[in-house]
């Protein structure tokens, strides 16, 4: 799973749709919901009647700006089941919590995809009470912005092909492309593909590959990029080849760059949306989480903490975020990458924890996606709980290591004991951390005031560090190091490259790119690289088989394990049971 699956989870407790689900598809006064987040009505463009694009003008530096500056938070959570544990559900909470609370407050999330929507995962905007409105909307094409991404992706594609058409000038060597085509459509049959097949004219035949959208590089330029300046610089230097010679091709070489900016420019602005409750959400981007940052970009949390800074007649406001899977690679990510473009430097971090992911970890039971969870798992059993919460408390130690005291939010499911609840708050408590259970689905806003309030008193406690606080590593460190001190942080006690990715990784060094960011694709079903090593594991080593080049978005990115960038569909997908109500118009079957 890619994100979070707690909506579909409720509604397999509660036998159908989530409790207290909210249609959200009546007209909304667009200026008066980017009022609440400080946001002038001259930057609000309608897209619909519900939803909203920010224009970049916002940020212009002659826009309106407060001088205290707003209140970062970050939601991240412990290593996660193949559900999901509710991250973006309770940031959706928190976010109602805080607004009860006479707080101002807007939420940032990524955009969600249409293949884990029709597939088994379901929609990504919460569920019950907490959940992002119109959810058709959120769930389905929204603005476009994700149909952009597959467009430019694709049209560098044509562009690179077209090149070996007509001549190859470049003297692209065609064994070393390693630029895909991308779908946002779950679809293993095109995993490997052949292109070029036919007569001479329909182009120069070879092996090729498609990826998810969510996993293009251009999705994640999208998602760092400060300006339209910055986005154009940042394609042209996406690399997808080498030459003959070893040198690398870029799409600045290949005279696409510029096009595919254009194709972008408005996908650039973030979309205006709500929480069931009214709170404004700002949703753009969506970075796949496993080879990836799996946050939401960098220009929506801007344009949040500009119009939720302080002035001499309004406090500071809080601006929420989410980063993807756990703290060890999300919260990392979020850090290492996001905040070093951002500058944003958050004052509280959310860790969301279960009691199911507790008793997942204890190493007793097997969870697979999409079927129910082991009946045993749903008895009372406090040893379960305590068995596993090692896990949960590497991910704190995780969170302090970043600088940062943390917020565990206790995610309160149905099938939950009283004293289960009550074993998980006293065990965090006594690692010195504040503790709140939640109960975003069936109670909203509501559910969530203590976390609020948690969050609150930790702001203020808590002040941002500066430009160097809460990084993992250094940007002078070189690629090598940089990975070992990620593998560190996850609990391994070394690295061992495969021959190939050890070379790449010199290439890297020796052609410049040494300075880069690390991302390390590996499971986000445990600590390790293995998913089976539940817990928090000690006595292995991180196994590093490939290494890819991300020139565009800023980093390398070690690939361990086997890690899928198209996933395929299940058997009886979600899409067998969305359909529209041809009566009224409404779609039907979404989750």
């Amino acid at each position: 799973m890619t994100q979070d699956q707690h909506e579909s989870h409720a509604q397999h407790e509660t036998g159908g749709a989530p409790t207290g689900s909210v249609r959200g598809d009546e007209d909304v006064d667009l200026t008066v919901l980017a009022a609440r987040a400080g946001i002038a009505a001259q930057h609000v463009v309608p897209y619909g009647r519900q939803v909203a694009k920010i224009d970049l003008a916002a940020l212009a530096p002659g826009a309106a700006a407060g001088e205290d500056p707003a209140r970062y938070v970050v939601v991240t959570a412990m290593t996660p089941t193949a559900f999901g544990e509710g991250k973006t559900t309770v940031a959706i909470g928190l976010a109602q919590g805080l607004a009860a609370r006479g707080e101002r407050c807007a939420l940032t999330l990524r955009q969600s995809a249409m293949g884990p929507t029709f597939g088994i995962k379901g929609g990504a905007g919460g569920s019950g009470l907490a959940r992002v409105v119109p959810a058709e909307r959120m769930n389905l094409h929204l603005t476009g912005d994700v149909h952009a991404v597959t467009a430019a992706h694709n049209l560098l594609s044509a562009v690179l092909d077209n090149h070996l058409h007509h001549g190859n000038a470049l003297g692209i060597d065609e064994r070393t492309i390693t630029w895909p085509r991308v779908l946002d459509v779950n679809d293993r049959a095109l995993r490997h593909v052949v292109v070029g097949l036919g007569s001479r004219s329909d182009g120069v035949t070879r092996q090729a590959s498609f990826d998810i959208t969510p996993a293009s590089e251009v999705m994640v330029i999208m998602s760092l990029a400060t300006s339209l300046a910055d986005l154009r610089a940042r394609l042209g230097r996406i690399v997808v080849a080498r030459d003959v010679e070893g040198r690398w091709v870029s799409a600045e070489d290949l005279g696409a760059a510029g096009a595919m900016t254009a194709v972008l420019r408005d996908a650039l602005e973030p979309n205006l949306l709500r929480t069931a409750e009214g709170t404004p959400v700002l949703v753009h981007t969506g970075p796949f989480g496993n080879i990836a940052t799996g946050c939401s970009s960098v220009i929506a949390d801007r344009v949040a903490a500009r119009g939720l800074a302080g002035t001499e007649t309004l406090p500071a406001g809080y601006v929420l975020t989410e980063a993807g899977f756990g703290a060890d690679m999300g919260l990392e990510r979020f850090f290492d990458i996001k905040c070093a473009v951002s500058g944003m430097r958050p004052r509280a971090a959310v860790l969301v924890v279960t009691v199911r992911a507790l008793k997942a970890h204890s190493g007793r039971y097997r969870v697979v996606g999409g079927k129910d969870l082991p009946a045993q798992m749903l008895e009372e059993n406090l040893e379960d709980v305590r068995a596993g919460a090692a896990n949960m408390l590497k991910h704190l130690a995780i969170v302090r290591g970043f600088g940062m005291e943390p917020v565990v939010a206790v995610n309160v499911f149905p099938t939950d004991h009283p004293s289960e609840v009550a074993e998980v708050a006293r065990i965090a408590r006594g690692a010195g951390a504040r503790v709140a259970p939640v109960r975003p689905v069936t109670e909203g806003g509501r559910g969530c005031v203590e976390l609020a309030d948690a969050v609150i008193e930790a702001c203020e406690q808590e002040e941002p560090g500066g430009a160097g606080a809460g990084r993992l590593y250094a940007a002078e460190d070189d690629l090598r190091t940089k990975i070992a001190k990620v593998a560190a942080m996850y609990g391994a006690q070394g690295v061992d490259y495969s021959p190939s990715a050890a070379r790449f990784l010199e290439d890297c060094e020796r052609d410049g790119f040494g300075h880069l960011a690390v991302v390390v694709a590996k499971t986000p079903l445990s600590l390790s690289h293995d998913p089976a090593l539940t817990g928090a594991p000690t006595g292995w080593r991180l196994p590093v088989r490939e290494v890819r080049l991300a020139a565009g978005a800023g980093y390398v990115y070690a690939v361990c394990g086997s890690v899928s960038t198209m996933p395929g569909l299940p058997s009886h997908p979600a899409a067998e049971r969305i359909d529209v109500d041809p009566s009224t118009g409404e779609i039907i079957g979404l989750r």
